[in-house]
């Protein structure tokens, strides 16, 4: 089967992506063309797929990267016998002529712009209202795979739910250590960066130090480097997945800080999975499936939302870093539970099979509009 993939707005080495689906595809005996932003994220494309570049849609700045997407695709669609796509924004870019289309849907696009990047005004009404006809046409006109089993809300047509797992070591990995914490992913306001900034402050006397692992918003981008100039933390940038969580392996703990916004509310982070599959400590706000999974699994702590309650996310959070420091049989007992609980529940592999396979029946059985766009996006 040959496949094309394509996104705009996710790095190249998006975890979800390269790390884990088109590995998946590739490791199947399958062949994959790359549509994605190689320059501008300066990533060297791997040998073993056919990349196309184009440019990243950043912020308020898209039209450019919606063009070049358009004939991108269709170049990378001429001879493909499945279109995977997984950005909103490439539903407005879709080839006249190309195949069978799934859109693979990672997270919730209006909730995430309301959280975190206020539109200007004259965009206010508009946006969200074009988000919601795009996402009712896809369900009609498209494939659908979720990435959470909450989504099913948003769309109810019954389709098929690929987590976001992880690759979980066979072997132990190290026990925790006693100075060092770890934030792997995105970084921004409604993730937590000012929660995580201060937590730093709080710990320096105790010379604990913070890594954090991920690329960061803009709004939150010269708060990190005064903190890092300040000699509060390492803040490394984005950095692959997998180099990101052998960097974390041996951490006193992995954190997890997202405010309660409504879309978080009813995801569970990968990085929770990933922390324990690296044997980490987890210590994260209440969602309800991260709360449920680690009190569950008796591998982390659980503290509040900000400004919740009499005592705030930080506090809460110094007060379980000390715990764990002097208590290394808890934490590695901790550490232990989380990476067996992955290994039986998370590990990726599982998934892989059962994303390539529903990619193949798609593919060999087309069942949905596959050509003749004549708007700006899909099939009225």
């Amino acid at each position: 089967m040959r496949v094309c993939v394509g996104t705009i707005v996710h790095h190249p080495e998006d975890a979800r992506i390269a790390h884990r689906q088109i590995r998946a595809l590739l490791d199947a005996g399958h062949q994959v063309t790359y549509v994605a932003p190689f320059t501008d994220c300066n990533v060297t494309p791997p040998p073993e797929i056919r990349a196309v570049d184009v440019p990243r849609a950043v912020g308020m700045r898209r039209a450019k990267a919606l063009r070049a997407a358009r004939a991108a695709l269709s170049r990378g669609c001429r001879d493909a016998d499945l279109l995977l796509v997984h950005d909103i924004e490439l539903l407005l870019a879709l080839p006249r002529r190309r195949p069978v289309t799934v859109w693979d849907v990672h997270e919730d696009t209006r909730g995430l712009l309301e959280a975190e990047a206020p539109l200007p005004g004259p965009l206010r009404p508009v946006l969200p209202r074009l988000i919601d006809t795009l996402e009712r046409r896809a369900e009609r006109r498209l494939h659908l795979m979720l990435a959470e089993e909450s989504f099913r809300d948003r769309f109810p047509g019954g389709h098929p739910v690929v987590p976001d797992h992880t690759y979980v070591p066979s072997a132990p990995p190290p026990p925790p250590g006693d100075d060092r914490l770890v934030h792997v992913g995105r970084l921004s306001r409604a993730r937590g960066a000012a929660e995580l900034i201060e937590l730093a402050r709080r710990l320096r006397p105790y010379r604990i130090r913070l890594d954090l692992i991920g690329p960061a918003d803009p709004g939150v981008r010269p708060l990190l480097r005064d903190a890092q100039r300040e000699g509060l933390l390492d803040w490394f940038g984005h950095v692959p997945n997998t180099h990101a969580l052998r960097m974390a392996e041996g951490a006193l703990a992995g954190l997890s800080l997202p405010h309660d916004v409504p879309a978080f509310r009813n995801t569970t982070p990968t990085k929770v999975v990933e922390y324990m599959a690296r044997g980490l400590p987890v210590i994260t706000t209440p969602l309800p499936g991260a709360a449920s999974l680690v009190l569950g699994t008796g591998c982390g702590t659980v503290v509040p939302f900000p400004a919740e309650g009499a005592e705030s996310t930080v506090d809460a959070t110094v007060r379980a870093v000390l715990a764990l420091r002097d208590d290394p049989e808890g934490r590695t007992a901790m550490g232990a539970r989380g990476h067996a609980e992955a290994r039986r529940r998370f590990h990726w592999p599982v998934r892989a099979a059962e994303f390539v396979a529903q990619l193949e029946r798609w593919a060999q059985a087309p069942d949905r509009v596959t050509a003749r766009p004549r708007g700006r996006a899909l099939p009225a």
